[in-house]
């Protein structure tokens, strides 16, 4: 039995982290699942991807109706944990900024969702795992369908794109071009920091506008200036290629950008070292 877990663990760990938005949350789920898959019967672990995917789900939804009022409570803006990837993960389905959309969805709409859209998992499966009639799940998954459709760019920028518009930025913070970088910004470009209050200097709220966040960036390089002690890496982040900060050899920040393939659209900071142990 213990072979099957860990064959099916992949699968496991990547409904939890989508529906937590957290791998640490993630991985406490999974070492919960695997208390109940110890104690479960043969009957019960009959289709043992199905009755892993129920418990992974329903953990995940209980975890999610008690994190809410964390979540109120939380200081300043909440980005999901950021982690390393592969180049073969499909991005759309684990960018920062698909995450990010899910916080739109009920806690059942983004499971009804992720199931259905990103697992390929039936609406009968899903009715299975879920606890609900098939038409229920069916209304669940078009309510949250409609949602993402709603909030997801008109863009699809390519790889090549990101990476370009993503090394300028980089080039723009090492050299200190101001000018630069606000001319790869958006006009209406964002940024977005998660710090959970840990980190003094992280923006408290959203910053709107090219020039406004230019300046706050500014202000960064000038008191962490590029070097041996502040360096900089491109690597994947969630499907797409992102910047990890060090500071004397330990990771600080991980940042990502949204783009359309022309100007950086969004910049999202996550710099709260409670989010950091996965990059």
């Amino acid at each position: 039995m213990t072979e099957s877990f860990q064959t099916l663990r992949p699968l496991l760990f990547a409904i939890a982290y989508r529906m937590l938005g957290s791998a640490a949350e993630a991985e406490d789920i999974l070492q919960d699942a695997w208390v109940r898959y110890q104690a479960a019967s043969p009957i019960e672990l009959e289709s043992e991807k199905a009755w892993l995917s129920t418990v992974v789900t329903r953990l995940c939804l209980d975890r999610l109706k008690s994190a809410q009022r964390t979540r109120e409570e939380y200081v300043g803006p909440w980005l999901p944990e950021p982690i390393r990837t592969e180049e073969r993960v499909d991005p759309d389905s684990i960018s920062l900024a698909f995450l990010v959309l899910l916080e739109r969805l009920s806690p059942l709409e983004r499971a009804a969702y992720l199931l259905h859209e990103v697992f390929d998992y039936s609406h009968a499966e899903i009715a299975s795992v879920l606890g609900k009639e098939e038409a229920a799940v069916r209304q669940l998954f078009h309510r949250a369908a409609a949602h993402v459709r709603e909030g997801k760019p008109r863009y699809s920028p390519t790889r090549a794109d990101h990476e370009r518009l993503l090394s300028g930025f980089l080039q723009a913070l090492t050299t200190g071009d101001l000018a630069a970088l606000q001319g790869l910004l958006a006009d209406d470009a964002t940024l977005t920091a998660d710090s959970g209050g840990k980190v003094r200097a992280a923006a408290r709220h959203e910053l709107h506008g090219a020039r406004v966040v230019s300046l706050f960036i500014a202000g960064l390089v000038r008191k962490f200036p590029p070097g041996p002690e502040h360096t900089f890496e491109i690597v994947d982040v969630n499907g797409w290629p992102a910047l990890v900060a060090r500071t004397s050899g330990i990771v600080s920040a991980v940042i990502s950008i949204e783009t359309d393939g022309t100007h950086i659209l969004a910049i999202r900071n996550v710099v709260n070292p409670e989010k950091l142990a996965r990059v």
